[in-house]
């Protein structure tokens, strides 16, 4: 009899039978010459083991013999255990003097055969045979549904897991010097606007006007030598919007090493190029402003000590005065950005422009009652507006057009406009002295100090507009002023 510990069900989730193990069958028998019999007739190809008690049809078996009497206590039993063996089959073999009157129910109804004795041996071991043949059929069959069903799922997780992933998923196929995409997944989507449209084109359109050549050039080559690269490379989404993309692009490579595929991985870091800048500036208005300034605090405060006349008492006074005050602006306006830049992407309603822009140019009226602003906007327009503190570099921009414009009578332009595909376009125009090329090249091109403290407003304008993915720009006015244009989309 097998032990509790042997297979007790016919689950395909066991596994295939080993095709070399050798099959089992079960005499639900009486003992005596009968089983005996039986046992040594079917010894010889298959391995038996004898049971009386209906118990024993829980354990694993490919094949059960019953004699009338058996057959007569377990008839349900063997329902029930056929039940459990579903979809896989298994056997059942009636062995009977005449199954017509040895039983009290037709014996077809729950058995696969009925064998009538006095039977030949050949002629019972091939019948047996053969429904073990069809049991282990059965099994190999459900075994491998089993093994595809489960194949067939990885395929379906491992799809699922690209399509959801929380990065950009891109696969390409390799190509000399283009790549055609063949699936992106849904992150990829989101991130870049672009979807199933772009399959079959290279990944390329990503790139624009402000991509670094270099960069491009060092992914292209490493793709080109089929090794895997990483690199931080500023895109450009569907609506033109721009930003910081770290991509990781690995070859995939068969059995043989060729490289088959190309998977990339694209996450946007706009936010921490941003911070890293900002942490950069901020550090060498620390490293320079602050230490310049303190050191022209302590230099006069040295004087004061001293014997001096009333007009150099009041000099010095004056300096340490001044030189405080900016110190303040310089600590206010890093609190400016800083409170500016770390709002999170607004998922309130958008902002409506226009409104906020006629309180905004109110307020600064009253701080400047000599200067002139003249708004103009779009008619029937209210601009609603997602961007993360576009109102505050609004105001700086106008602000600083009027406190460094000595005329007596400034003039500012502020001028909105509806662009393409839902993008913004504010131009902010002064008649002032306008600002020297190099307090405004370091946007681009990095600086080394920082000599004026109130460059940190442009800064602020220029973090604003590259969190949202736009455009920014200083150059001379017409006027002779300065004119300072910010493009962005209305809802990033």
């Amino acid at each position: 009899m097998p032990s509790g510990s042997e297979r007790t069900d016919d689950a395909p989730s066991r596994g295939s039978p080993d095709p070399d193990e050798e099959a089992r069958v079960l005499l639900l028998m009486r003992s005596g010459r009968d089983r005996d019999l039986v046992a040594e007739v079917l010894g010889d190809r298959f391995r038996v083991e004898g049971a009386t008690d209906a118990a024993a049809l829980d354990s694993g078996f490919d094949c059960c013999v019953l004699d009338a009497h058996a057959f007569g206590r377990v008839d349900e039993e063997i329902d029930r255990r056929r039940e459990r063996a579903e979809p896989v089959f298994l056997p059942f073999v009636l062995l009977a003097q005449d199954a017509g009157s040895e039983t009290a129910r037709d014996p077809w109804e729950h058995v696969d055969d009925v064998v009538e004795l006095p039977v030949r041996q050949a002629a019972l071991r091939s019948r047996i045979a053969n429904l073990v043949e069809r049991r282990r059929t059965a099994l190999r069959l459900a075994d491998r549904e089993r093994r595809l069903g489960a194949a067939v799922e990885e395929l379906r997780q491992k799809d699922r897991a690209m399509d959801e992933a929380p990065v950009g998923v891109a696969l390409a196929e390799p190509g000399t010097g283009n790549n055609p995409l063949t699936y992106v997944n849904e992150e990829f989507e989101r991130l870049t606007g672009y979807g199933p449209e772009m399959l079959g084109k290279d990944c390329r359109f990503l790139q624009g006007e402000d991509t670094d050549p270099e960069t491009a050039a060092a992914v292209r080559e490493a793709i080109d030598d089929e090794r895997p690269v990483s690199a931080d490379i500023l895109n450009y989404r569907a609506n033109g919007q721009k930003f910081w993309n770290r991509i990781t692009v690995a070859p995939i490579r068969d059995e043989n090493g060729d490289v088959i595929r190309f998977v990339g991985f694209q996450t946007d870091i706009t936010d921490r190029k941003i911070r890293e800048r900002r942490l950069e500036v901020m550090s060498r208005v620390l490293n320079h402003n602050l230490r310049n300034k303190m050191n022209l605090i302590e230099g006069y405060t040295d004087l004061l000590r001293r014997d001096l006349d009333e007009e150099q008492r009041r000099k010095s006074l004056d300096v340490i005065g001044e030189t405080t005050d900016d110190l303040m602006r310089i600590a206010e306006a890093v609190r400016t950005i800083d409170h500016t830049l770390s709002k999170r992407e607004s998922t309130e309603a958008a902002v409506e422009l226009r409104d906020r822009l006629s309180e905004l140019l109110s307020r600064i009226a009253d701080r400047y009652p000599d200067a002139t602003f003249d708004l103009s906007l779009p008619d029937d327009d209210r601009l609603p507006v997602n961007v993360v503190g576009l109102e505050t570099a609004i105001e700086e921009g106008v602000e600083n057009a009027v406190k460094h414009n000595d005329a007596p009578e400034p003039t500012v332009w502020i001028r909105v406009e509806r662009g393409d595909e839902g993008w913004v376009e504010i131009e902010i125009e002064d008649d002032g002295p306008g600002i020297p090329d190099h307090e405004t090249h370091v946007l681009e091109r990095g600086e080394t100090s920082l000599k004026h403290a109130d460059r940190l407003g442009i800064w602020l304008m220029y973090w604003v507009v590259s969190k949202a993915g736009g455009e920014f720009s200083v150059t001379p006015s017409e006027t002779g002023g300065t004119l300072l244009r910010m493009a962005v989309p209305a809802h990033p």
